[in-house]
């Protein structure tokens, strides 16, 4: 019983954090998604 759950939970977990990891890829590398990084990126480098 233990090790079917063992075996389950690693086997789904791992799936789901390989589409989590792309998903997060995809989203950081979206052509739309450059301008909000890049101004989140200089934003210590303000003056106000």
């Amino acid at each position: 019983m233990y090790e079917d759950l063992a075996s389950f939970a690693q086997t789904w977990g791992l799936v789901y954090f390989v589409i989590l990891f792309a998903a997060v890829l995809v989203y950081a590398l979206w052509p739309s998604n450059g301008k909000r990084f890049r101004d989140a990126a200089r934003i210590p480098l303000r003056e106000d």
